[in-house]
C-alpha cells in the first residue's frame, strides 16, 4: 500500500509561484517592479461578485443527484493575489494572479465525485454536475432541499482592507524590513522579502439547502536572512500571517520581523555539531508546536481513522498521551491563520477539543468522515482551491496552556537539547512516525542553555512523544505555516514550552 506523507513548513518561492500560476491570470514584472506593479489595481470587491442567482445553482445542484448520491455541493470560488520580492534590496520580481473557478460533487456512500470549471457559467456548472454525478452514480439518491441564504458567526476582521492599499505601502513595509536586517549587525550578509496577500471570496450550495458566501484576507509577511561570518553561514526565517486587513503591520511591524530573523542568524554562527542519541528535549513556545501538528494532528484526522489506518484508530476514550497534555484544533481564534468563519463544506468554524489530559475526545471530519464514523461534523472540511475536494484539515492546532514555570522546565532538565526553531517535517499517518529538522537549538548542560548546535533531528513517533511530554509551561504562543497533504492549506501551529523526556535525536557529530 502507497502510504502519503503529510508535511508542514514554509512555502517556498518556487511553489508560490507554481500555485499563483496555475489556472489564473498571471502578471509579472521585474526590473521595473516599482513603476509597474503598482499600476495594477485589483479590486477584490470589484472581482468577487460570481453574478449566480441561487435557481441556478438550485438547477446544479438537481443535475448533480439526478444519477442518485446522497449529498451534493457546489463551490464558488475567486482569488486575487499579489506577491512581491525583494532580494539584496533589490526588487526582483512580483505577482499579480486571478484565479476563478467552481467545482461540484456528489457523495454516495463512500463514492465521491468531482468535477470543476474555470468558467462560472450556468452550462460549465450543469456539465461538471453531469460529471460529478456519472462518477458517484448508484444509490437510492435524495431530493435536494432548495438554497436559501445563512449566516456564520464571524471570526475575521479587518480595519484597513487590503484592495484599498496601494502597492507603494506594501514596498514601503519590504524597504522597512530590509533596512532593519542590515542594521542589526554587519553579519547580516543578505536578505529575502517576501510580502504575499490574496483575498479569497467563495459561495457554497448544498443538497441540505445551505447557502453561504464571504470574503476571506490573508496576509503572509516572510524574511530570510544570511548570516556570514567569513567561515560558517546560516540562514534564518521568519514569519507573520493573518486572516485581516493591512493593519496587520500596525500589530507587528516588519522591523520586528527582520530582527527576528537577524537574532537567529548571527546566533547560529558559533554552532557546533549536534550530538545524537536518546536524550530529553525542551521546546521553546511558538511554532515547535509543528511537531505535535504532523506527529499528532495528521493521525487525528477522520479521514484516517475511517479507513482504520491512523495511529489513533480504536482508541476514543482511552489513556494516549500524559495527563499533562491536552491538545486543540480551534478555527475560532480570531485572525489567525487557520481561522476560518466555516469551511469549505459550510460547517461553522470549531474549538475541538481532540486529547483532554492525555485522554483521546474527538477527531477532525468533514462531512463525508463524519457520516462514515456517525460523529459529527466539526469544521475541518478545508481545500486548496475549487479544484479539489475538501478533506479533514487541521486549523489551529496547539498543546494547552499548563501550568509550569517555563524557567523551571530548562532549570530542572541537567542533560538535552533545547529547541528553539524547527524548519518543519513530515509523519506517517500509518504509523505516526515522524522526522522533524531543528534550525536553531542549543545544549543544554546543568540546567542551562549554552552552546548553538547545527545538524539536529528530532526522530519519534506520535504515541512516545505525548506519552513522555512531562512539563507544560503556562507561555502559549503560535507561529503560521503551510500544511500539505496532497492539496495545501493555511495553518497556525502552537504550543507552550514543553519538555519531552527521552526523544531519538540524530546528530552531526561524528
Amino acid at each position: 500500500m502507497e502510504i502519503e506523507k503529510y508535511s508542514a513548513g514554509n512555502i517556498p518561492r518556487r511553489r508560490f509561484f507554481e500555485m499563483s500560476i496555475r489556472g489564473g491570470l498571471l502578471i509579472a514584472s521585474a526590473p521595473a517592479l516599482l513603476t509597474q506593479l503598482t499600476s495594477c489595481g485589483g479590486s477584490a470587491k470589484d472581482s468577487g461578485e460570481f453574478g449566480m442567482d441561487k435557481a441556478v445553482l438550485d438547477r446544479v445542484i438537481a443535475r448533480a443527484l439526478a444519477n442518485g448520491g446522497d449529498f451534493a455541493d457546489v463551490y464558488l470560488e475567486n482569488r486575487v493575489s499579489r506577491q512581491i520580492i525583494m532580494e539584496e534590496s533589490q526588487f526582483r520580481g512580483g505577482l499579480y494572479g486571478i484565479s476563478r473557478g467552481a467545482g461540484v460533487r456528489v457523495i454516495s456512500g463512500n463514492k465521491t465525485g468531482y468535477a470543476y470549471t474555470d468558467e462560472i457559467t450556468e452550462k460549465k456548472l450543469l456539465h461538471a454536475a453531469g460529471v460529478a454525478s456519472f462518477i458517484a452514480r448508484g444509490g437510492a439518491g435524495t431530493t435536494p432541499v432548495n438554497v436559501s441564504a445563512a449566516s456564520r458567526e464571524s471570526w475575521v476582521t479587518v480595519e484597513v482592507p487590503l484592495h484599498e492599499v496601494s502597492d507603494d505601502r506594501r514596498i514601503e513595509m519590504m524597504k522597512r524590513a530590509d533596512q532593519a536586517a542590515k542594521d542589526y549587525d554587519p553579519r547580516i550578509r543578505m536578505a529575502l522579502i517576501e510580502y504575499n496577500d490574496e483575498v479569497r471570496s467563495r459561495i457554497i450550495a448544498n443538497s441540505e439547502g445551505l447557502f453561504l458566501e464571504d470574503e476571506l484576507p490573508l496576509l503572509f509577511f516572510v524574511v530570510q536572512v544570511m548570516g556570514d561570518d567569513g567561515t560558517s553561514r546560516h540562514m534564518a526565517r521568519e514569519r507573520v500571517s493573518f486572516h485581516s486587513g493591512f493593519e496587520m503591520f500596525e500589530n507587528v511591524s516588519p522591523e520586528t520581523v527582520a530582527r527576528n530573523a537577524s537574532r537567529e542568524a548571527i546566533a547560529m554562527l558559533d554552532a557546533g555539531d549536534a550530538p545524537a542519541g536518546i536524550m530529553d528535549v525542551v521546546m521553546q513556545n511558538g511554532w515547535g508546536g509543528v511537531l505535535v501538528h504532523e506527529a499528532v494532528g495528521h493521525p487525528l484526522e477522520a479521514d484516517n481513522i475511517a479507513k482504520e489506518t491512523g495511529a489513533f484508530t480504536g482508541k476514543m476514550g482511552q489513556k494516549v498521551a500524559n495527563e499533562c497534555f491536552t491538545m486543540i484544533d480551534d478555527g475560532t481564534l480570531p485572525n489567525f491563520r487557520g481561522t476560518i468563519n466555516f469551511d469549505d463544506e459550510g460547517t461553522p468554524a470549531q474549538r475541538n477539543v481532540l486529547i483532554e489530559n492525555g485522554v483521546l475526545k474527538g477527531f477532525m471530519t468533514d462531512i463525508l468522515s463524519a457520516k462514515q464514523l456517525s460523529m459529527k461534523r466539526t469544521g475541518n472540511g478545508r481545500r486548496e482551491s475549487f479544484r479539489y475536494i475538501p478533506i479533514p484539515r487541521m486549523t489551529n492546532t496547539f498543546i494547552a496552556e499548563g501550568r509550569d514555570d517555563p524557567g523551571d522546565i530548562l532549570a530542572s532538565t541537567k542533560k538535552g537539547i533545547y529547541v528553539q526553531s524547527l524548519s518543519g517535517g513530515s509523519v506517517n499517518p500509518v504509523t505516526g512516525v515522524f522526522n522533524f529538522t531543528c534550525r536553531e537549538a542549543y545544549l543544554i548542560e546543568n540546567g542551562k542553555k549554552t552552546k548553538p548546535i547545527r545538524g539536529a533531528t528530532l526522530i519519534g513517533s506520535c504515541m512516545d512523544v505525548i506519552s513522555n511530554i512531562d512539563a507544560v509551561g503556562n507561555d502559549l504562543d503560535f507561529g503560521p505555516g503551510i500544511c500539505g497533504k496532497g492539496q495545501s492549506a493555511e495553518v497556525t501551529a502552537g504550543q507552550p514550552t514543553v519538555r519531552i523526556r527521552g526523544i531519538n535525536v540524530g546528530g552531526s557529530r561524528a
